[in-house]
Order: structure tokens, then C-alpha cells, then sequence
């Protein structure tokens, strides 16, 4: 049985141009980058290679671009850079975040908060997005951070970041503006010397643009100041202490290439289509589905991403049913995939626990093919109708 994979959100697969460039730095490129000698200078000269790569794909120095081991990493740094000396000092500090965050943001919020930051979490509209006018209200004049997501990891719900951020330099040009653009890279556009020019801080990790997991980068504007979250080595400008994790930087150097390459032949928008072919299939041959999220413009939505409510449906049940016929999908985030409490998320919208029990997110990578559709398009709806069935 060939299986479809539909989750990817969760992580992408690695593709083969990004292990054959990892590879090396595996076997004879070995060298420890922070080392005198040639082998160690050259694993240097690739580090700085795909440093050079990233800040390419989002517009910025590569001076700007600090490595992490993933998103989570990257968050982690953004928050507690930016706030540990405010609350080292006793100091008033105002975070400004949202109810739909991942729980890399939300839980370090809880921990700020739990120091003695005052932490300030925004309710989304019905459609998962943050209104402008509601975000201005929020701010206060000890607002020191803010963290808004790009793409929400979900619903793919786009986020407008670049207006938000435009906003709290309005208020206060000193108010620091961070986005988990985890969800958005290598998917949107992200120019940090344009739309994004307001922006200060952004993650992104290397698992969810098709490079290996345990990689990722903190974008931070030249001028900003973070306190550190490890200490030891002088690596990654002092921010961020141990040697370098050399094959996977490469991989992501190599990742950024191809999303670049990627976004500039408007690929997104052929994945933009079949999510929208596997989207509209199901809403047709489904009765009583809808979906979770923006519709209409494509622009408001994340180009492969799905999150669609079936009335009367268990989700975890609806998984395992599909996971058994060959598909790969999910009910919200991977990292909360064990967990029976409804998404956070979805609840944060408006929807009742067991309408959050009634979806499904299906989210698509550069390597779906259009047979793929057709057969999940056979698959879903019949799975939906045998679940449907059994209820009592």
C-alpha cells in the first residue's frame, strides 16, 4: 500500500538535494568549525555559506541570522532575550502574545509570567486571525514585546504581521516586535527589508522546510539586544553557546536555496491549487463539513494547509481510520498529538470542544502529487461515512 502523507506541518520529509549537501559534513568534512586548521575553517566557510542562504530568502544580513536547534529553540531565545534583564532588574515588562500561538510561545509566556511578567494573550477572530484594531488596544506603555505568529501551524491562518508590527512602532518605536514564522517559511514570502522591515525578531525552523529536524535560526535586526539562553562558547555571536550542528546548517542553507528557487516560480501556488482541489472535494462529497479558518483570498491562508470540521465525527477515531487505509493527517499540533484536551486553537475562535473534536488537519508538502489527491478524495469521505455510521 503506498501511503499519502498529509501532515505536513508536522514535519517535512528531507529532500534529496538538502541530504546530498548534509552529507559530507557527516563523513570527510568533518571538522569542528570553531577550530584554526583547514578542516576546521572549512566547515567555517560552509556555515557562513548557508548563513548567507537564509538571509537571501528573507532579505536581511546574514550578520542578522543566528543558528538554533529548531523553532522552539528560537522562540525560547526571542522571549527570555528580550525580558530577563526587565525582570533581573525588577522592571516593568509588558508581553503582548496571542491565544493561538504555538505552545513554544505560550509556554515561555507562562514561565515569563510566572517570574513576574505581565503577559497579555489577544483572542483571534471567528477565522483565527488577529485584528488590527484589537491588537492597537492591547498595547500598553510598558509594552516591551511583542510575539505574533506569521502562519498559525492549525489552520494555516496568515497572520498580518507586517501591519501589526507597523502599529507598535506607531505606539512606541521601542516596543520589540518577534513572529514564529515556523509555518510561513519557505511556504510565504518573508522580506524583512520590506513588508517586514518593522519586524525584530523571527523563527524558523529547518523540520518544516524540508530540511533535517533539530535545525532552525532566530532572525534578530542588527541593533537589537538579547541576553543569552546558553553560556560557554563565544558561537552565534554569544547568544548561543555549543559547536554548531555543521550538516544540519548546511541542510537548512540548502533548504532556503530551493525555497527560494521555489517562491520565485510560483510554486506556492500550484500547492495552493491541490489544497484547494482536496479541500473542495471534501466539502462537496462530505455533508455537514466546513472549514476551520479564512476562505476566499489565498493570501489568508498558508499555501497547503486544511482544517476541516466533520459534524458528528471523532477526529482521533477519523485518524486512526485513516492512518490504517494509508493516510498520514492530524487533529493540531504535533507536539500535542497525545494530548485529549481540543485544540487550543480552535477554541480560541469560537468553537465548541466537540466541534475542536470534529476536525481535521490536513496539510500538504512540495511532494504531493495530484494521484494522491484523487485517492485521499476516494479515502476520506468514505472513512467520514463509516465513522458516521457506527455513532450511537
Amino acid at each position: 500500500m503506498e501511503r499519502i502523507y498529509l501532515d505536513a506541518n508536522a514535519t517535512t520529509p528531507v529532500l534529496p538535494q538538502v541530504l546530498d549537501a548534509m552529507r559530507p559534513y557527516w563523513e570527510e568534512k568533518f571538522g569542528n568549525p570553531s577550530s584554526a586548521h583547514h578542516a576546521g575553517q572549512r566547515a567555517r566557510a560552509a556555515i557562513e555559506q548557508a548563513r548567507a542562504s537564509i538571509a537571501r530568502l528573507l532579505n536581511c544580513s546574514p550578520k542578522e541570522i543566528i543558528f538554533t536547534s529548531g523553532g522552539t529553540e528560537s522562540d525560547n531565545l526571542a522571549l527570555n532575550g528580550v525580558l530577563k534583564p526587565f525582570l533581573d532588574k525588577r522592571q516593568p515588562a509588558h508581553l503582548l502574545t496571542t491565544e493561538i500561538e504555538h505552545h513554544a510561545i505560550l509556554y515561555t509566556a507562562q514561565a515569563l509570567r510566572s517570574r513576574g511578567a505581565n503577559v497579555t494573550l489577544l483572542a483571534p477572530n471567528r477565522e483565527g486571525v488577529i485584528e488590527p484594531e484589537a491588537f492597537r488596544a492591547a498595547l500598553r506603555p510598558d509594552t516591551e514585546l511583542v510575539s505574533i505568529m506569521a502562519a498559525n501551524n492549525e489552520t494555516g491562518a496568515v497572520q498580518p504581521i507586517g501591519k501589526l508590527a507597523r502599529i507598535a512602532k506607531a505606539y512606541n518605536p521601542a516596543i520589540l516586535f518577534h513572529s514564529d514564522a515556523v509555518q510561513a517559511a519557505a511556504k510565504l514570502p518573508l522580506d524583512l527589508s520590506g513588508a517586514l522591515k518593522n519586524v525584530d525578531l523571527l523563527s524558523i525552523s529547518g523540520h518544516k522546510m524540508y530540511a533535517p529536524q533539530g535545525t532552525g535560526i532566530l532572525f534578530i535586526r542588527s541593533g537589537t539586544y538579547l541576553a543569552p539562553l546558553l553560556y560557554g562558547g563565544p558561537q552565534e555571536r554569544q547568544l548561543r553557546a555549543g559547536t554548531e550542528n555543521v550538516p544540519g546548517i548546511v541542510a537548512l542553507g540548502r533548504a532556503a536555496e530551493l525555497a527560494q528557487d521555489w517562491l520565485s516560480a510560483y510554486r506556492d501556488r500550484e500547492l495552493a491549487a491541490l489544497r484547494d482541489r482536496l479541500e473542495t472535494g471534501l466539502l462537496a462529497a462530505i455533508p455537514g463539513s466546513s472549514v476551520n479558518g479564512p476562505v476566499g483570498d489565498a493570501d489568508r491562508r498558508s499555501p497547503n494547509t486544511t482544517n476541516l470540521r466533520f459534524e458528528g465525527v471523532d477526529a482521533e477515531a477519523l485518524l486512526i481510520a485513516l492512518d490504517m487505509q494509508g493516510i498520514a493527517a492530524s487533529f493540531g499540533a504535533a507536539c500535542q498529538s497525545g494530548a485529549t484536551e481540543p485544540s487550543h486553537v480552535l477554541l480560541a475562535m469560537g468553537l465548541s470542544a466537540q466541534q475542536a473534536r470534529s476536525s481535521l488537519r490536513l496539510s500538504l508538502s512540495r511532494l504531493t502529487t495530484s494521484e494522491e489527491i484523487d485517492r485521499a478524495l476516494k479515502i476520506i469521505p468514505a472513512a467520514v461515512a463509516r465513522l458516521r455510521s457506527l455513532a450511537p
